[in-house]
């Protein structure tokens, strides 16, 4: 079973949600909170395996509780659900630790595989969100990398992985640009987030935005 804590400040939303989870006998609902401290303090009494977090609540926003999380309940995999497409919102939620990004108006079918999908360890973001995060990447002028020396001990090939990783590409699609294995390239993935300290694939754009790879020429 997929234990699931619900965290929206909307009764309606928070009611919906219940219902279509349930309809998925694999998916238990282990609570619901209405403010991000509520869902803080459910998520360490309850062990969730996923957290879905809006980002507007009060009290908590879901920013600052997703944070939280990642500090007291690393085990609680925190798959984000707005109705806001903003920048802030997006690149905050992921820093902060969370492994996925949706809106609201995702179709349910895709919700309840999302679910699964974060559960499971791998990370998410929905087709438009990728494509606000891969854009703004380009466009980001090269910083002063603070992970020179991260990124120094990376093989050519690791370096190749991880700018096609951060592209949103997939294990499938990176091996038939390589033109290698896809076994191969899972173990490439592995090592890169074992060298760099990463959790999941969302965390590789992360720090491939924030250290100027993949920018516009």
């Amino acid at each position: 079973m997929t234990r699931v804590l619900i965290s929206d400040d909307d009764d309606l939303m928070r009611a919906g949600l219940i219902e279509l989870l349930t309809n998925d006998p694999t998916i238990d609902i282990v609570g619901q909170a209405a403010t991000g401290r509520q869902a803080v303090e459910q998520a360490r009494r309850l062990g969730p395996d996923v957290v879905l977090m809006d980002v507007r609540m009060p009290d908590m926003d879901g920013i600052m509780a997703t944070r939280e999380l990642s500090r007291i309940a690393p085990g609680a995999r925190v798959l984000i659900l707005t109705t806001f497409e903003q920048d802030d919102y997006i690149f905050g939620a992921l820093r902060a630790g969370a492994s996925g990004f949706l809106l609201k108006r995702t179709r349910p079918e895709d919700l309840i595989a999302a679910v699964h999908i974060v559960a499971a360890g791998d990370s998410l973001l929905s087709p438009s969100v990728t494509r606000r995060v891969i854009d703004r990447m380009a466009r980001q002028p090269a910083p002063d990398l603070a992970d020179q020396a991260l990124l120094a001990g990376l093989t050519r090939r690791e370096r190749e992985v991880l700018e096609l990783v951060a592209r949103g590409l997939s294990n499938r699609e990176i091996a038939a640009a390589l033109v290698v294995e896809e076994s191969t390239i899972r173990t490439h993935v592995k090592r890169l987030f074992m060298k760099l300290g990463l959790r999941d694939r969302v965390q590789v754009v992360i720090f491939a935005y924030e250290n100027g790879l993949n920018r516009a020429e």
